[in-house]
């Protein structure tokens, strides 16, 4: 099962540019997760139905029209869709009362299959002046729970935009950007708490060096120079990482300011 997830910063815009379908042909994922789709279901589900009829459409849109939301186009028919967090989670974390209820801006959406559950998220962001850090501290370990409780049914995949480089390895200029929003220890407290948790960051199975980012600035060339940050992850449950043949970021699919990362698992 070839498995993508994608921050595409508007599914229109990527659509209109005629990135999105081209994309979708040459790679053909079995399951393809989209992030910031920025759309309402009602917006381009018709597009995509008639353009890529082989795909089933599951869309988790904002309550504020275009903005955030979360999307999977798959192949396969899955049991049932998940649209954000469970209720009890969300109650112990007050993400409901806080933080502007992020919420309701559709980050996350989860497929279960027979074999697995496959979610995607869009993590927020904590803002240049950190002010969403205390939100981050109550989202990283509410999404992980929920990733557990899942687990606890059978293995999870989860990937998207988590919205953090981890390590000094996941960005270009780790010493200038050290406690900005991105990278600091707080948020990267939240990617180490996933790995405790017993999830694998697929990419560091296959490629252990710097250089591969997901992520680049619009100013200065970043793209062409490749300076940029790792910020897209697909991550696997401990019993999954055998199946994982290949994890890799397409830093060549243009169309967003984010590029596309993949896994082949063998499910």
């Amino acid at each position: 099962m070839k498995i993508y997830s994608w921050n595409v910063n508007g599914i229109r815009a990527v659509q209109k540019k005629e990135l999105l379908v081209p994309f979708i042909e040459k790679h053909a994922p079995d399951v393809l997760c989209i992030q910031e789709t920025k759309a309402q279901p009602e917006q381009v589900e018709d597009i995509f139905a008639e353009l890529l009829p082989e795909y089933e459409q599951y869309w988790h849109s904002a309550e504020r029209k275009g903005y955030s939301s979360t999307a999977i186009f798959t192949k396969k028919e899955p049991i049932q869709a998940l649209l954000g967090l469970p209720e009890d989670i969300k109650k112990k974390y007050k993400l409901e009362d806080s933080y502007g209820d992020t919420t309701k801006e559709g980050r996350i959406l989860t497929l279960e299959f027979d074999e697995c559950f496959i979610s995607t998220v869009y993590t927020p962001n904590s803002k240049e002046d950190l002010s969403r850090i205390p939100m981050r501290q109550a989202w990283d370990p509410a999404y992980l729970e929920y990733m557990k409780q899942l687990e606890s049914e059978k293995p999870v995949i989860y990937c998207g935009d988590f919205n953090v480089a981890h390590t000094e390895l996941d960005l270009a200029r780790p010493k200038e950007n050290k406690g900005k929003k991105g990278f600091t220890d707080e948020e990267r407290g939240g990617l180490d708490a996933m790995l405790k948790a017993g999830f694998v960051d697929t990419l560091r199975m296959f490629h252990k060096d710097n250089g591969h980012y997901t992520w680049w600035s619009h100013w200065g060339g970043a793209r062409e120079r490749n300076v940029g940050w790792r910020i897209d992850y697909v991550m696997v449950s401990e019993s999954l990482k055998d199946l994982v043949k290949n994890a890799k970021i397409h830093p060549e699919v243009l169309g967003s300011d984010h590029c596309p990362v993949s896994i082949d698992v063998s499910l």
